[in-house]
């Protein structure tokens, strides 16, 4: 380093924050040139992410006007803004930014450089006072490589002459140009010596810092309004080293901007035009181009078929760097659905690239993590059932759907039978709900669940495996038909007061041990403040319980159904200006709190538009297509401008200083992708006039044959005390064993060694069909491996059917 190194002052700066968590708009070249992506809203650029979908490395990059002597103007809080994408489903957006005093106008064009790592802004600045040489005007970037704010290091410098910003952290670096050579520039510490503090105390630069190391950093160039005649490309270009980031911008920007513009729309078009064509039907606000277009967006250019959850983080301006992982995450749940929303819209190679990824990150012992690095390493260290049972679907779904895609079934039979062995091992119980919260007896993971069996049955007897294909079905047999057993509760309180006989809860809680009703238990609420965090399970309702029809276990018209849904539009439906929406559970707590204040641990929650999705596919099912529809357009007109559906909206009074508006996207995750899955699907199933993803193995088994259980199922994660007359009795344990038992309190006993299903079950049928109510059976076991007994008896009594 020189001697003419100005270093800047305040050090480290203040502790770094991300942005805004909705989202205008998301884009990505449709290829493997070009590795970033990068996000929009209030008119600038967010967060740009590189070399991976789920590693963000800026915070956001916008502008600030002033006169150089008395006003200062930021785009982003100053300005009203519009955004409209070029075309329908082509991530190209063009935001215009007015400012609110109208003295300027900001038009913007922002996408990638097609075959390299850069963004590029077009930009025109319009005087609607006076003229371009009454302004000034500045870029402000704010670096966060690989997804920290914190430890960047900022400098001045150049690539072959031309005058460039540069950061870089951790083998990560990026380079800041403009199509004119900056007029001046600076590097500075956030909140103490950055651009920002400068302008809006000065009016223009007077600091020209050439270094900030190892803090939370801020870049700084002048446009040259004279020299550019207010149009103008910013590029910012990344890659392992500074020179690789500034060999990138500089290739960029000797490029034709009209030319690469043109390839890029190209490619997306070209896609696009390979789809189904589930739009032809004129409609006020269709998001069916923005949906499909969103999906892809989200997925890894080198981790192929990896998709993750948003491009955002929720509440991000109230995280620092200790929010790691955000949205940016895969979730494996939300990935086979955006696998089966590609599916409807027709992107079967896109479908099964993402069984591929499944295929790749699927764990030893045949489960998925609860969410994980694109690279496969777990981020979150929860346990759920549906997401071990999801990606069984996926290939059934494939196989239905695609079968010359998907090719020889045998090519997927290793993924099915592992999955399918960590759900009889591990199953009906799950360790998390798919909130990602609570254990126990989820009526939605055990619809998964019950189909995933199923359908690795119809999986297993295709590769001849049939003996397994027949006990897979005995257990979603049994599983099946304890749901209400487990789930359903009758004579509360709750149901007296809205007038039905019961309903399903959300959550039974594991503990009960099979032994009473969920009403004798409890649930703990999370994100709730100390007091208000548990609730009896007999209180908490959700609309989970509409998976039983969505996987066609239930009918849409099953009393049980029916009195469900009076208790849900009762506790959780609320009317929005577009229609009806609905929460996650009663008491739920992840959303803004009262005030509006973001999310911090506590809170309340808000409406759910893809829940109005799932609602609709309901009201699909049950005949009322119009009902249907109608639920359509709460979804659609559940977003902004930019046409991105959010993870939640806001539902009470407008708080315009907090950006709050009833009915429009809060402070949560914006987009979510697993949403626009849901609109997609959706709009395939009222084309269809079916549910488009419904297993037909379960409608066929329990609907059309109304098929009953053989066996009951006793294991050690369910240690059932009771069972229904006229059962077997099904031990299944996790190793091979003796079993002794008796039918008369050991006054007689036998014994009965367990078979191997080959799935890491071992289980043995006790005769318990022939019992009379009050009987009772008690056996303990023998491990043949271990060669030791058990030492405690255990007693099951059979009861009424």
């Amino acid at each position: 380093m020189g001697d003419t190194e100005r270093y800047a002052p305040g050090w480290p700066g203040i502790p770094p924050r991300w942005t805004s968590s909705a989202k205008s708009g998301a884009g990505t070249a449709l290829n493997q040139h070009s590795r970033v992506w990068f996000t929009t809203s209030h008119g600038i650029l967010d967060e740009i992410y590189y070399p991976r979908v789920d590693q963000a490395c800026t915070r956001d990059l916008g502008l600030i006007i002033t006169d150089g002597k008395s006003f200062f103007s930021e785009e982003k809080r100053h300005c009203k803004f519009e955004n409209c994408p070029l075309m329908p489903g082509v991530p190209v957006f063009e935001l215009t930014n007015t400012d609110l005093q109208r003295r300027y106008q900001i038009v913007k064009e922002v996408l990638t450089d097609p075959y390299r790592n850069v963004v590029l802004q077009k930009i025109r600045f319009v005087p609607l006072r006076g003229t371009l040489a009454d302004y000034h005007l500045y870029a402000l970037l704010y670096p966060h490589l690989a997804n920290r704010g914190a430890d960047n290091t900022g400098w001045l410098g150049d690539y072959k002459g031309v005058p460039m910003l540069y950061a870089e952290r951790e083998g990560c670096a990026l380079a800041f140009a403009c199509s004119t050579p900056w007029k001046a520039m600076s590097v500075g510490f956030v909140g103490a010596s950055d651009g920002w503090q400068d302008l809006s105390k000065n009016f223009q630069m007077t600091s020209d810092y050439t270094r900030a190391e190892n803090g939370n950093v801020a870049l700084t160039g002048e446009i040259d309004l004279a020299a550019c005649g207010g149009e103008f490309v910013l590029a910012v270009g990344f890659g392992g080293i500074w020179s690789e980031a500034g060999q990138q911008v500089r290739s960029s920007l000797l490029e034709s901007y009209a030319d690469l513009r043109s390839h890029y729309v190209m490619q997306w078009e070209k896609w696009q035009q390979s789809l189904l064509p589930l739009d032809q039907a004129l409609r006020e606000r269709d998001l069916y181009r923005a949906s499909v277009a969103v999906l892809r967006t989200h997925e890894s250019k080198d981790f192929l078929g990896g998709v993750i959850a948003s491009l955002s983080i929720p509440w991000g301006f109230n995280k620092g760097d200790e929010d790691l992982g955000g949205y940016h995450l895969v979730w494996p749940r939300d990935l086979v659905e955006t696998a089966i929303g590609f599916l409807a819209a027709g992107a079967e190679g896109d479908a099964v690239r993402v069984l591929h990824y499944l295929e790749s990150t699927q764990e030893e012992d045949g489960h998925w993590a609860q969410n994980l690095w694109l690279d496969g390493r777990p981020y979150w260290n929860g346990l759920q059932m549906d997401e071990a049972a999801f990606p069984i679907l996926l290939v059934d779904c494939l196989r239905r759907g695609c079968p010359s895609t998907l090719g020889d079934i045998k090519r997927w039979w290793n993924l099915v039978r592992r999955a399918a062995g960590f759900l009889v091992r591990n199953g009906p119980v799950t360790q998390q709900d798919r909130w990602e919260e609570d254990a126990g007896y989820s009526p939605f993971t055990l619809a998964v669940e019950v189909c995933g069996l199923l359908t690795a049955a119809d999986l297993a007897d295709a590769v001849g495996e049939t003996a397994m294909a027949t006990y897979l079905r005995e257990t979603a047999d049994s599983w099946n038909e304890n749901i209400e057993r487990w789930t359903y509760v009758t004579g509360t309180d709750l149901a007296r007061q809205i007038g039905v006989e019961g309903y399903y809860v959300r959550i039974a809680p594991p503990e009960n041990d099979c032994a009473s009703s969920p009403s004798e238990g409890f649930v703990p609420i999370k994100n709730r403040p100390a007091g208000e965090n548990q609730a009896s399970a007999t209180h908490l309702i959700s609309p989970d319980s509409l998976a039983l029809v969505r996987f066609g276990l239930r009918a849409p018209d099953d009393p049980r159904i029916l009195n469900t849904i009076k208790v849900i539009d009762a506790l959780l439906r609320v009317k929005l200006p577009q229609g009806p929406c609905w929460y996650r559970y009663n008491g739920d707590g992840y959303g803004e709190h009262e005030d509006g204040s973001p999310f911090d641990g506590t809170g309340i929650g808000r409406p759910w538009p893809l829940l109005a999705g799932e609602r609709a596919h309901y009201e699909l099912a049950a005949g009322r297509v119009q009902a249907a529809e109608e639920l359509l357009r709460v979804m659609e007109f559940s977003t902004e401008g930019g046409r991105l559906i959010p993870e939640q909206v806001w539902d009470a009074v407008d708080i315009p200083t907090r950006e709050l508006f009833v009915g429009k996207p809060s402070g949560s995750a914006c987009p979510l992708v697993w949403a626009h899955s849901e609109y997609i699907k959706l709009r395939r199933s009222l084309r269809d006039g079916k549910i488009f993803d419904q297993p037909p193995q379960a409608v066929k088994r329990y609907i059309g044959e109304k098929k009953k259980a053989t066996c009951f199922g006793w294991r050690f994660n369910n240690k059932c005390r009771t069972m229904p007359q006229g059962k077997k009795l099904r031990l299944v344990l996790p190793a091979a064993a003796r079993i002794h038992w008796s039918f008369d309190t050991w006054r007689t006993s036998r014994d009965t060694d367990t078979t191997d299903t080959s799935l890491g079950t071992f289980v043995a049928d006790l005769p318990a069909e022939r019992l009379s109510v009050g009987n009772e059976i008690v056996f303990t076991f023998y491990w043949l491996k271990e060669e030791r007994w058990e030492g405690t008896d255990y007693s099951v009594e059979v009861e009424v059917s």
